[in-house]
């Protein structure tokens, strides 16, 4: 969890969370808890701040490492 809680981070860049919030429509508590891997991403969610940062799910959310091997 807390990969993917460093992408988030890493995708905001220096974009205030207040504007990640108000463009996808999540509350700023919610985004600091993904953002800190204190909370769990709802698929909704995945798919709202993947479409604000113009990435796939799997590239924002998910290990692309190559080797990396899923069973």
């Amino acid at each position: 969890m807390e990969e993917r809680a460093a992408k988030l981070r890493e995708a905001r860049g220096k974009t205030p969370r207040k504007d990640v919030c108000e463009a996808v429509g999540i509350s700023l508590s919610a985004l600091t808890m993904y953002e800190n891997g204190k909370r769990v991403l709802r698929d909704a969610v995945k798919v709202k701040l993947a479409r604000y940062y113009q990435k796939s799910i799997e590239e924002l959310f998910y290990s692309t490492s190559k080797g990396t091997n899923c069973a």
